[in-house]
């Protein structure tokens, strides 16, 4: 971890809403995506752990907020995306931080990542970070707009589909979903450097009203994957104001909440995610 930037164990990511922070700074197209890492969370960890010129890789960049992130901050970056559609909103991103003055460079590849080593096999040993998120599955809470202000009338979704394609693996139920991302988190344990660092994002989430330790099974799946959990703090997703939270969970993660509330559960929606941080079994890249 790079000594003038030690991460906290809870970090402020969401003072700024996901829309401020990529204000500018990524196309306007790219807010359709439904599962988006905060800049701040990529920004904070890329800083932490890199240095100016070392190389990020993302193997699922979605519209490449790491890429961004990398490249702003002076580092390189290299990322896969499945989705051709989200592959090429990935490489307008990076073209458009270019053209903002960003001097890290990024190539964006559109591929299956649990072939990820095979296909970047020019980069073995050479990331000084991994930084991604596990997939979430094909739908995600994504956009939704009420008929009024009062809620009243039809509440339309938008952008809450990830993905058609049947080969994603996002399709896969849970366990074979974590298999899958094992079989990524192995490929990028052959692109680290010695020393290098896999950071993941994992948002809690929930399977037919029940909440899933998804971070307990990430870690399971990366240790199997050949890595060792080090740190594990909370990105926050909600602002801090006045010593109190500001909430910023969608509509349907309040929605959620309420139904289960008034069925006497205690649910709450969720206001931060886990980072977890692992290297290489070993301490070899």
């Amino acid at each position: 971890m790079n000594e003038n930037n030690v991460l906290p164990s809870v970090l402020a990511t969401g003072q700024l809403q996901s829309r401020v922070q990529r204000r500018g700074r990524y196309i306007a197209e790219s807010m359709r995506h439904p599962g988006k890492m905060l800049p701040a969370i990529a920004s904070q960890v890329i800083s932490a752990f890199t240095e100016p010129g070392d190389l990020v890789v993302d193997p699922m960049c979605g519209i490449g907020t790491t890429l961004v992130e990398a490249v702003h901050l002076g580092r390189h970056a290299a990322g896969m995306e499945y989705e051709e559609d989200f592959a090429g909103l990935s490489a307008a991103n990076v073209q458009h931080a270019r053209s903002q003055g960003a001097a890290g460079y990024a190539r964006v590849t559109c591929g299956d990542a649990r072939n990820i080593a095979t296909v970047l096999a020019d980069l073995r040993g050479m990331a000084a970070l991994v930084l991604t998120s596990p997939p979430y599955g094909v739908r995600t809470h994504g956009h939704v707009r009420c008929g009024s202000r009062e809620g009243g009338g039809s509440v339309k979704k938008s952008n809450h589909r990830y993905s058609t394609d049947k080969g994603n693996l996002a399709h896969r139920p849970l366990p074979q979903l974590m298999e899958g991302f094992g079989q990524i988190l192995a490929g990028c344990g052959e692109l680290l450097r010695p020393g290098g660092v896999v950071a993941i994002t994992v948002r809690p989430i929930r399977v037919g009203g029940r909440l899933v330790d998804l971070s307990g099974q990430v870690i399971d799946t990366a240790e199997a994957a050949g890595l060792v959990l080090t740190h594990r703090l909370a990105a926050l997703l909600c602002g801090l104001r006045d010593g109190g939270l500001v909430n910023r969970a969608s509509f349907f993660q309040m929605l959620e909440a309420w139904r289960g509330q008034e069925k006497g559960r205690p649910v709450y929606a969720a206001a931060h995610e886990d980072l977890l941080i692992l290297s290489k079994r070993g301490g070899q890249g």
